[in-house]
């Protein structure tokens, strides 16, 4: 625990009271939970299974695995994936946090890790004892050979997408040092302004999968959140690998989530409007933020806009906190972070309109 960060969250309380004092009430824009309503076709699912009591399985149910291998390939083009090369996870942090270890990472292991990224990749790395090196281009590697290296497009916090060019150096380059190389998708399914592409894409992968993960969720585009509903697909023995240790550590995502897990997979047409919803509030704070002079970096795709109005971020929060708007400093994401704020879609209508007042007032 003492090589642990602090959990960023926990310093956000001063601007967090300082916002829910405001008039109008607080429009948190800080962390990115989902607020829409869980489709309905999802929560029948979820209760069509309620009655079974005994244990599911780890690797998840057949129809699971294939409604995955199935979604994958009809959203993003990522063929040739063997439904056995599938595990459903206890959402996808779990996963991330708990990745290195389950690989068997150690100490003198590297991890590799976006400069601006999401803080469970460094815990994961620490977590397994490993060292943590946060880079976004090889020659900042040298001859090294880590470990593990992580890619994240759509990035979090910066929304920022990797071009398939770029994501098939990495591939390579990992590949000639036995490195594993594990992206975190979540945000796949939310381009704007680019067309984000899976690592398991052919054209990225060149028809070969060793060496490969991909983290995939169904929280933010499915709303499930509360259901802690993901998973991993790529290599079929790393997926062998993770499944063996999964096993005998109990990390099995209930039968009923499965089930509600599979419904989501097939549903394009929920997908299809909560991706509306968020274009709509999207074009709202960003309209807002421009306005109100503010500058937005990358943020092509996914569900945070990345701003800066070339200040330290605590005051840029300390700004949006006067105004009763609560948003996530750069900080929380790495130390190139320090002049940019992340404003999360995640509101409802009301509260995303509220903020925009509140912005060109």
């Amino acid at each position: 625990m003492s090589r642990l960060p602090a959990f960023p969250w926990d310093s956000l309380a001063g601007h967090t009271e300082r916002a829910r004092a405001h008039p109008g009430g607080i429009v948190d824009l800080s962390v990115g939970t989902p607020v829409d309503p869980v489709p309905d076709s999802i929560r029948d699912a979820l209760a069509s299974v309620s009655d079974v009591p005994g244990y599911p399985t780890t690797h998840g149910t057949p129809a699971l695995r294939a409604a995955a291998v199935d979604s994958l390939r009809r959203r993003h083009g990522a063929d040739g994936l063997d439904p056995d090369a599938v595990l459903p996870t206890i959402g996808s942090k779990e996963l991330v946090a708990w990745l290195p270890s389950l690989l068997g990472a150690g100490q003198g292991d590297v991890v590799v890790i976006p400069e601006l990224a999401y803080p469970t990749y460094e815990v994961g790395a620490l977590l397994a004892g490993a060292s943590v090196q946060r880079a976004d281009g090889l020659t900042q590697l040298g001859p090294q050979r880590p470990r593990l290296l992580w890619l994240n497009s759509p990035s979090n916090p910066t929304g920022r997408v990797l071009g398939v060019e770029h994501l098939r150096k990495v591939v390579d380059w990992a590949r000639d040092r036995g490195t594993v190389v594990v992206s975190d998708e979540c945000y796949l399914a939310l381009g704007w302004d680019a067309e984000p592409v899976s690592v398991l894409h052919p054209d990225v992968h060149g028809g070969r999968l060793d060496g490969l993960l991909a983290v995939h969720s169904l929280s933010k585009t499915a709303n499930m959140a509360s259901y802690r509903a993901g998973f991993v697909a790529g290599d079929p023995d790393l997926v062998r690998r993770l499944l063996a240790v999964r096993k005998h550590a109990g990390m099995i995502v209930p039968r009923p989530v499965q089930e509600a897990m599979t419904v989501a997979l097939g549903d394009d047409k929920a997908l299809a409007a909560q991706r509306e919803r968020y274009a709509a509030r999207r074009a709202v704070l960003r309209d807002a933020l421009l306005a109100a002079g503010f500058r937005i970096d990358y943020s092509e795709a996914g569900l945070y806009l990345w701003a800066t109005r070339d200040e330290d971020a605590d005051a840029t929060v300390g700004w949006f906190a006067e105004r009763g708007i609560l948003v996530a400093p750069g900080t929380f994401y790495g130390p190139r972070g320090g002049r940019h704020v992340r404003v999360a879609l995640t509101a409802t209508d009301e509260r995303v309109n509220a903020a925009a007042e509140r912005l060109t007032a």
